[in-house]
C-alpha cells in the first residue's frame, strides 16, 4: 500500500498536502476534511472566466437598472451557481435575457465543483457521475465539453467480501455461487417477507430477500441515515432493482460519462458571458438582490427562504476525508461501498479512476454521512411524512410569489439526479418563455 499524505480541512481538501502517517479516522481528526459555509461577507470577486468582472472587493452592481431607467437592471437574479442555477442562465441568456448569478460559496458548480490536484479531478462534494435517456439533455451538457465512456460499476465491500453492484447475476454468483437466473430468483424467493411492510427493514427484505438486505443494505443504509431500517418508513424504497443477467452497468441510461477535463471546466464554458457574482450571500440583503431583477430564480432550501416559519426541514449531510497515496492505484474502481459497520464510512472515491488517469498518485476520499447541522451543507432530504408535510406548506407559501422561482433539489426538497435538474431548469425556462410571448404580442399592438 502506498504512503498516504493528509489533507488540510475544508470544502476544497485537496489544498495544503503534506506526508504524514495514516490519517486519523477520528471525528474531527487530522485530515477529517468537513464542509463549512462559505463567508457571509460581501465581496464582488472577479470569475476566472470571460466574464468581464474586475476584481474589487467590496464593490456593488454599477446600475441599478436598464439603460434608459426603464426597470431593474437584470430580467433574472439567479441565487445558486449550481447545475439548476447555470442552466437556467445559459438558456435564458441564450433566449436574449439578462441574468445576474450569485452563488456565496467562492466557486461555481455548486456541488459538482471539481478542483485539479496532482493531475487528477477531484470530486470536491462527493461523485458526480452524468446519465441520462434525454438526447435534448446530453446535447445541451456536450455544447460544454466532451464525456468520456465512463460505466458506473461500483463495488461493495462487506464483511472481508468484494460484491458486485447493482444487484446483479455476479452479486448473486458472488452470494450463493449459483449460475443461472432460475436459481437465482428461487433464493430470493424463499428469502422474501410476505407480509404488508410496515418499515423500511420489512419492504426491502419483500423485494430481495434476507441475505440481500443483510449483507448489502441494512447497515449501509443504518449509517446512511443515521437509523436502523426498521425505523424508517417503508416508501422510502419504492423498488430494488435485480438484474437477472451479468450486467455491472449501474445505470440504464442510454448515455453516461464523465466531462473530460472536470465538471468546473464544463460549468466556466456555460458561463461565458454571464455575470456571475461569488462570496455572495443572497440572504445578507434580500430586498436589495430582488430589487436588481424582474425575477428572482432560488435554488436554495425553501424552508431556509421562509426563515423556517414552519419549522427546519431535515437533511442528511457529509464529511469528506481525503488522502493522497504514493500508489498508481489504490482500490482499483472509482467507487466502493462499505456496507457494514466495521468502519464509520459508506463510500470510499478513487478519482482518477473516473477519468484513467494515468499519475503515478492517487487521492481516495471517504464519505461520512452526518446529521445536517445549520453550519453544515445539505445534501439529502430526509423523506418521512412529517418532512413532507412541512414540505407542503412551504411549497404553498412559495406558489403565491408569482417573482420567485423556486427550482432545484433543495428548493423542491427531493432527490434530482443531474439530468433531472437540467431537465427540470429547460422546462422552467420554457414555461417562462412562453408566458412572455403573449406580453410581447400585447406591447407590440
Amino acid at each position: 500500500m502506498g504512503r498516504r499524505l493528509a489533507v488540510a480541512s475544508g470544502p476544497l481538501a485537496c489544498l495544503g498536502l503534506r506526508p504524514v502517517d495514516r490519517v486519523s479516522l477520528r471525528p474531527n481528526g487530522i485530515g477529517r476534511a468537513r464542509p463549512i459555509a462559505c463567508p457571509a461577507t460581501r465581496r464582488w470577486p472577479a470569475f476566472p472566466g470571460n466574464h468581464n468582472l474586475a476584481e474589487n472587493p467590496g464593490a456593488t452592481p454599477l446600475t441599478l437598472q436598464r439603460d434608459g431607467g426603464d426597470g431593474p437592471a437584470y430580467d433574472y437574479l439567479i441565487v445558486g451557481c449550481g447545475l439548476y442555477g447555470a442552466t437556467f442562465a445559459r438558456l435564458a441568456t441564450d433566449a436574449g435575457r439578462r441574468c445576474l448569478l450569485i452563488d456565496k460559496r467562492p466557486h461555481i458548480g455548486g456541488n459538482c465543483h471539481t478542483t485539479a490536484r496532482h493531475g487528477i479531478n477531484v470530486h470536491t462534494y462527493g461523485a458526480h457521475i452524468f446519465h441520462t435517456s434525454n438526447r435534448v439533455v446530453w446535447d445541451f451538457m456536450h455544447r460544454f465539453a466532451d464525456f468520456n465512456n465512463y460505466i458506473n460499476s461500483p463495488k461493495a465491500f462487506s464483511h472481508g467480501k468484494l460484491y458486485s453492484l447493482p444487484f446483479n447475476m455476479n452479486t448473486f454468483h458472488e452470494l450463493w455461487q449459483v449460475h443461472t437466473p432460475e436459481q437465482a430468483l428461487q433464493k430470493i424467493e424463499a428469502q422474501r417477507f410476505r407480509g404488508e411492510p410496515s418499515n423500511l427493514e420489512e419492504q426491502a427484505l419483500s423485494l430481495v430477500g434476507t441475505d440481500i438486505y443483510t449483507t448489502l443494505i441494512r447497515d449501509y443504509t443504518t449509517k446512511q441515515w443515521g437509523r436502523h431500517p426498521s425505523e424508517l418508513p417503508a416508501f422510502i424504497i419504492k423498488r430494488l432493482p435485480l438484474r437477472f443477467t451479468f450486467n455491472n452497468n449501474y445505470f440504464n441510461d442510454r448515455y453516461q460519462g464523465i466531462p473530460i477535463g472536470g465538471y468546473t471546466a464544463l460549468f466556466k464554458r456555460m458561463l461565458e458571458g454571464i455575470e456571475v457574482r461569488l462570496h455572495t450571500d443572497y440572504f445578507e440583503n434580500r430586498p436589495y438582490f430582488d430589487s436588481l431583477a424582474t425575477k428572482t430564480v432560488y435554488t436554495g432550501c425553501i424552508d431556509e427562504f421562509f426563515d423556517h416559519c414552519h419549522g427546519r426541514l431535515e437533511y442528511r449531510s457529509l464529511d469528506f476525508e481525503h488522502d493522497l497515496i504514493e500508489s498508481a492505484n489504490h482500490q482499483g474502481n472509482a467507487v466502493v461501498n462499505y456496507c457494514d459497520h466495521s468502519v464509520a464510512y459508506t463510500r470510499t472515491i478513487e478519482h482518477k479512476h473516473f477519468e484513467s488517469n494515468p499519475s503515478e498518485v492517487t487521492i481516495v476520499t471517504r464519505e461520512y454521512p452526518q446529521d445536517c447541522t445549520p453550519d453544515r451543507i445539505p445534501y439529502y432530504p430526509v423523506n418521512s411524512l412529517a418532512n413532507q408535510h412541512t414540505y407542503n406548506l412551504y411549497r404553498e407559501q412559495a406558489q403565491a410569489l408569482p417573482n420567485h422561482i423556486f427550482g432545484g433539489r433543495l428548493s423542491e426538497y427531493k432527490y434530482m439526479d443531474m439530468h433531472v435538474v437540467v431537465e427540470a431548469a429547460m422546462n422552467r425556462l420554457r414555461s417562462e418563455l412562453k408566458q412572455a410571448e403573449p406580453l410581447a404580442a400585447g406591447n407590440e399592438r
